[in-house]
């Protein structure tokens, strides 16, 4: 899965990508300026102590395997910033306990001069009250809105709310929030639920009305529409959007009008299609 720039100088894309989806896993890396950056979303640490307390569904912790993972990656891609389109964490307002403990010993995990960018989700409550004012996070941290921010030519926001202008005036737009997943079946009648990634255009018509989007060049046809990828939730555990089952709600605003041409594609990079009709 491919994600060429468009350049806005006139001159030629670059046939260098600039979100790269890594093989096998719910991450992707892109190249901001001088940076390689490591994009996920919806992370949702705690998301075991929110089943227990609000379902009674006693479920073992799986942070040290979230942590692992993204530790892991890291090393892996070489990032020097890690980005989260959203919903680093689960519980909706102040996080406490088993959620913040989890938070703490992740970013003690990250190494000292990596740069974090978290967008904020709608799950992420008051965050930026105490993740860069913490004692136990070593690592530079940037929390932004959750309508989210240009960085170079990579827009990121979350999904649960309408961009920002300066997201949609970028090469590619990222988000989360929607986990998007596909019901694969077999010729026997089994079935299973894979993650997915959502790859498309961005579509005008849910953006065109809209007095903030007044001067973004691609609605005025200026330029052509930014494509947009759709990450596929980190954690495992947290369910998601059908995309291929007829009667399921998206959950951002924009979507599914909003994506032109979309197709979806699993984390191994088998590319399925238009997502409607897998």
């Amino acid at each position: 899965m491919r994600d060429d720039s468009r350049r806005r100088d006139g001159a030629a894309p670059s046939t260098q990508p600039l979100v790269e989806p890594v093989p096998g896993e719910p991450a992707a890396t892109a190249t901001i300026g001088h940076e390689r950056a490591l994009l996920i979303a919806d992370y949702h640490a705690g998301y075991e102590a929110a089943l227990r307390d609000e379902r009674g569904v006693d479920v073992p912790s799986r942070a040290p395997d979230r942590r692992e993972r993204l530790t892991a990656l890291l090393e892996r891609t070489r990032a020097d910033r890690l980005v989260v389109c959203g919903d680093l964490m689960h519980s909706i307002g102040e996080p406490g306990g088993a959620e913040r403990g989890e938070l703490e010993v992740l970013f003690e995990s990250f190494p000292s001069d990596l740069a974090v960018s978290v967008v904020k989700g709608n799950h992420d409550g008051r965050i930026e009250t105490w993740l860069g004012e913490s004692d136990d996070v070593d690592a530079t941290v940037a929390v932004v809105p959750g309508a989210g921010v240009a960085l170079g030519d990579v827009g990121v926001c979350h999904g649960h709310t309408w961009p920002a202008p300066a997201v949609l005036e970028s090469a590619v737009v990222c988000l989360g929030h929607e986990h998007p997943c596909v019901l694969l079946e077999d010729e026997v009648g089994g079935s299973r639920v894979e993650r997915a990634w959502l790859r498309g255009r961005l579509a005008p018509e849910p953006f065109r009305d809209r007095p903030e989007y007044e001067g973004v060049s691609w609605l005025e046809g200026a330029t052509e529409p930014p494509r947009s990828v759709v990450i596929p939730a980190f954690n495992d555990l947290v369910g998601g959007t059908w995309t291929n089952l007829s009667g399921q709600s998206f959950l951002s605003p924009f979507l599914p009008a909003g994506l032109a041409d979309g197709e979806a594609y699993l984390l191994d990079g088998t590319r399925l299609g238009p997502y409607e009709s897998v």
